[in-house]
């Protein structure tokens, strides 16, 4: 009977414990008003936030909720299981007072690392992060734009000399060391925050937010591990300066999908590092994925570059559209970077109003003069385009190595692009242009110099020109041509010049419709050429 009573007493504690302790483990949201934030647009909730953050964080981790209001707030500095989650209606609105981005935190800028002004929302070395909801993040960075501004157009203005001079000598001391100070002294040493920055964080989500007005790049992930960003959408003004969308640096595992940009600067751009500093680190970014997005308003829809010091890797971007960005796919660097750009894989992508053009491999980023082969020397090789369509664009694209550096192992499958002129290749080696159309208003639709080891099969114009060859070559070696067809009214299809050519092989073309279907200049040695 005793040991009756004793179980009786047991299980009705229980009851009563137990439903009591599982409310308190299954509750894991702070609501930031319960915390202090008043949500009204003028007072600082930043405070609040922090609160909200800091008990979550003890207990574990946790949701830090917004409901619908407007929330002004200095930086956020996220802890690790921490998930920011903005309601339908909820706009945070960062400060316009630089004051409340100090102390200055660890961070890097254009590839450079520095201690700067706080990013907006900051973590460093958190784990299990996330910022998502249908709610805004509003940046307010026009302040941030218009000191930037001035300090282009007049280092000499007393107003924008007053205003940071403080935060300039701080920024100078801080940084005194840094390999990256000369460039920072450049750059006028007044250097804006990324709006979203994680550095040295693993399992970071960002999804479903509006992201606008940053004071510089909206989403920069650095140093980071496993990584989502997807369903976001990202509105900055046209003109705004450097206010790129998406900009993994030196990230592992990113996987991007699902979003809508339209910025003043690049939508996509995959970074790790800048010159010296990013060849010490010697971090890369590798295995991205891009998928599914769309792009506006922007200097390029997907770049990689020009800050490649410690090598890009393993990419893929496909299913995308870009509407009226300057470029499409730009891959870019310079003399001194050094790093590779390797195993790229674009497909499937549709582009529309390109105001420069669709597709650019530049290694003239910066024109830097000619020096010897070296760690600062970059690369790029291995890349592959297929299933690419442009509607409307000046140029069809350009390949542009280095001489002492030529861009390797590239190419193009199924490309179907009506441009007013045609693809450039210049110091190349290892490429293929497999069932491509170019259709053009004027001169060649294809032009290689200096190029080597050049396939071209299934190459085609529906707008041939009598004038122009379909097909430009000078100063090629070991080149295949086959299974090409000359359409009507075709005056020259193929030109070859320059006396370094040799090894030009055509066979099974059919070009009868060709007035001259073959034109070899004086200069191009008479075994350089055969027809089977």
């Amino acid at each position: 009977m005793h040991t009756d009573r004793s179980r009786l007493c047991l299980m009705v504690c229980l009851v009563v414990l137990v439903p009591s302790f599982v409310g308190v483990q299954a509750n894991p949201f702070r609501n930031v008003k319960d915390f202090g934030a008043v949500a009204n647009g003028t007072t600082k909730d930043t405070a609040a936030i922090a609160r909200a953050i800091d008990d979550a964080a003890r207990a574990g981790g946790g949701t830090v909720y917004f409901p619908a209001g407007q929330y002004l707030t200095g930086p956020i500095h996220l802890k690790s299981n921490i998930t920011l989650h903005l309601d339908a209606g909820a706009v945070l609105r960062f400060s316009e007072d630089f004051d409340d981005y100090l102390p200055m935190v660890k961070s890097r800028w254009e590839g450079l690392e520095c201690t700067n002004f706080s990013p907006q929302i900051y973590a460093y070395q958190a784990e299990n992060i996330a910022i998502v909801g249908r709610g805004t993040i509003d940046g307010q960075g026009k302040v941030w734009w218009d000191s930037y501004q001035r300090n282009r157009a007049a280092a000499e203005d007393a107003e924008r000399i007053a205003r940071v001079a403080r935060y300039v000598e701080m920024f100078k001391e801080k940084n005194k060391d840094a390999l990256g100070y000369a460039y920072f002294g450049q750059k006028g040493w007044f250097l804006r925050p990324p709006m979203i920055q994680p550095v040295e964080c693993r399992r970071v989500r960002i999804e479903g937010v509006h992201l606008k007005n940053p004071p510089f790049w909206t989403c920069n992930l650095v140093y980071c591990d496993d990584v989502t960003v997807t369903g976001i959408s990202i509105k900055n003004p046209a003109g705004s300066p450097n206010t790129d969308g998406i900009n993994p640096d030196s990230c592992r595992n990113v996987h991007i999908s699902d979003c809508h940009i339209s910025v003043g600067d690049d939508c996509i751009t995959i970074k790790s590092g800048r010159d010296e500093d990013g060849r010490r680190v010697g971090r890369p970014c590798e295995n991205i994925t891009v998928t599914n997005c769309t792009m506006l308003d922007g200097h390029g829809g997907v770049v990689i570059g020009s800050e490649m010091s410690g090598g890009v890797r393993k990419v893929t971007i496909s299913n995308c559209v870009f509407d009226g960005t300057d470029k499409g796919i730009r891959i870019k660097t310079t003399r001194g970077r050094g790093g590779a750009v390797e195993d790229i894989r674009v497909s499937n992508i549709l582009m529309t109003n390109i105001p420069i053009g669709p597709i650019y491999l530049n290694m003239f980023y910066t024109r830097a003069p000619e020096e010897p082969l070296s760690d600062r020397t970059p690369a790029f090789r291995n890349l592959h385009f297929s299933n690419i369509t442009v509607k409307g664009a000046p140029v069809a694209g350009y390949i542009l190595g280095l001489p002492e550096r030529p861009v390797e192992n590239v190419t193009f499958t199924d490309l179907n692009i009506d441009a007013e002129t045609g693809f450039q290749c210049k110091d190349a080696q290892g490429i293929a242009f497999h069932d491509v159309t170019i259709d053009t208003q004027k001169g060649p639709a294809l032009t290689c110099v200096n190029t080597r080891n050049l396939e071209i099969d299934g190459f085609r114009t529906g707008k041939a020109h009598a004038d122009a060859a379909v097909i430009d070559l000078t100063d090629v070696q070991g080149v295949y041509i086959h299974g090409c067809w000359a359409g009507p009214e075709t005056g020259m299809f193929l030109s070859l010049k320059g006396s370094a050519s040799r090894d030009v092989v055509l066979q099974a073309n059919y070009l009868r419709q060709a007035q001259a279907p073959v034109v070899v200049d004086e200069t191009v040695p008479a075994s350089a050429l055969r027809k089977e």
